[in-house]
């Protein structure tokens, strides 16, 4: 298993990619099928990223397969330029393997490099597997969004999720 920052070269399988774990998993923010995303899309926005040096997208790779991403997106604003937003996900198969550890591992490293002080996430609350990942990983709940998400015909709630990172101070 290979952690990596996404190349441009990669904007195909990124795309299929996320439209795959959008099809397996029931808590991503987009329902199956309803992102629009073009590669040339996707690779101007990987393009983008690797030019403002503020914001990344890693990824799992095995055999040659991309299998998980994680996108860091920091603020734009100088007062939460210190923090990042995370979107994460997996595919089905290759959940529970480790995989998303090694991801926020490598997301930490990059962190302390760029001066990142706080990671931060949303997450439904029945996800246990990943409230589980992000609560092993060192985040806290610091709060809840009630009815943020409508999922199958029922309103869900999510949890806010945050992790300081000592030594990255801006």
């Amino acid at each position: 298993m290979k952690i990596r920052e996404v190349d441009i070269s990669d904007a195909e399988n990124l795309v299929n990619l996320i439209l795959q774990v959008e099809k397996e998993s029931e808590y991503m923010l987009m329902e199956p099928s309803e992102r629009q995303l073009t590669v040339e899309q996707q690779a101007q926005r990987i393009e983008s990223f690797q030019k403002s040096h503020n914001s990344t997208i890693f990824v799992a790779e095995k055999d040659s397969q991309l299998v998980g991403y994680l996108f860091v997106v920091r603020g734009s604003a100088r007062r939460t330029a210190h923090s990042v937003y995370l979107v994460i996900g997996i595919l089905k198969d290759f959940r529970g393997l480790g995989i998303g550890t090694k991801l926020f591992q490598q997301l930490e490293e990059w962190a302390v490099v760029h001066n990142i002080h706080r990671l931060e996430l949303t997450v439904v609350t029945r996800n246990e597997a990943g409230v589980g990942l992000y609560k092993k990983m060192g985040f806290e709940i610091e709060g809840r969004k009630q009815h943020s998400l409508l999922i199958n015909g029922e309103f869900v709630d999510e949890y806010y999720m945050a992790k300081l990172i000592l030594g990255g101070q801006v």
